[in-house]
């Protein structure tokens, strides 16, 4: 006769083969939303700006443009003195301006690169993957941030060399970072939000070109808002570049600003730009 089979083993309080088993086949937890976000957000922004580590050319000649302004328009203008600076020296007063106008111009046609990703294909894979459109947009615009500083860095050299008197002071020069890395989100934003309106490359250029100067004319990056007529002060109040230049003149020069205005309208105003691009990204790709 043969034995009955043996009942199976029980788990035990201490911990069995059971629990190992049971452990394996219990599916992983997801990370939490908030972490998700932000990992996903760092991707996005390590694989834009491994195009800049492989192809620097585009800060090279960036640096021309500024470097004119500062050589030719701002040592020109110190001499003849034709604009009330208080007391400042016209190159100084410049020198900050021309880095918000440099990080502008680097952010504000980013989404010609957007309809290129759109027109080979990329886009559409990336908006099939779990990533939000949110973290893609926002890694975007934080590349763009990036980049920008890395030009500001460039402004800043050729102008200490010029004899520029700027601060070195380390938690200053890391307020200044964050002014031009938030001023970059919006503007890459406000261009990622037209290339989800325009849906063409040829089109993009044409707004980027049509806001450009009259978003850098209507800032005080070359004059104080004093001295502009009644109209274009009203612009001013409005134009994000403005709040830009104040903080970084009261950073870099030490002139008086208003740097929690500053940075909270910057900040507003690039949370809006993330929000308007995230919104019109699926557009693009239809």
């Amino acid at each position: 006769m043969s034995e009955a089979p043996a009942a199976p083993r029980t788990a035990s309080a201490d911990g069995t083969p059971q629990d190992g088993i049971a452990l394996l086949l219990t599916p992983p937890v997801p990370r939490a939303g908030w972490r998700v976000l932000p990992a996903r957000v760092i991707a996005m922004c390590a694989v834009e700006l491994q195009k800049l580590r492989h192809d620097r050319t585009e800060l090279y000649t960036r640096a021309v443009q500024p470097a004119l302004w500062l050589l030719i328009f701002g040592q020109t203008f110190t001499r003849i003195r034709a604009i009330p600076t208080g007391g400042v020296p016209y190159i100084d007063y410049l020198a900050p301006g021309i880095i918000a106008q440099s990080a502008m111009f680097i952010a504000i046609f980013y989404g010609i690169q957007i309809i290129w990703e759109r027109d080979a294909g990329i886009l559409n894979k990336l908006l099939v993957t779990p990533t939000p459109r949110s973290a893609l947009i926002t890694g975007k615009a934080f590349a763009a941030g990036v980049k920008s500083l890395v030009q500001a860095v460039v402004v800043i050299v050729i102008a200490a060399l010029l004899g520029v008197a700027l601060t070195w002071n380390p938690l200053k020069l890391l307020g200044v970072a964050l002014a031009v890395v938030l001023a970059s989100v919006f503007f890459s934003c406000l261009s990622m939000t037209i290339a989800g309106i325009v849906l063409s490359r040829d089109r993009l250029m044409g707004f980027g070109q049509a806001i450009t100067m009259p978003l850098f004319f209507g800032s005080n990056a070359l004059y104080p808002v004093s001295v502009m007529p009644g109209w274009l002060q009203a612009v001013s109040k409005v134009n994000p570049l403005s709040y830009q230049v104040d903080a970084l003149r009261g950073l870099l020069l030490g002139t008086p600003a208003h740097l929690a205005a500053d940075f909270g309208v910057l900040a507003v105003a690039a949370a809006a730009g993330i929000t308007a691009a995230s919104a019109l990204l699926g557009r693009l790709a239809r």
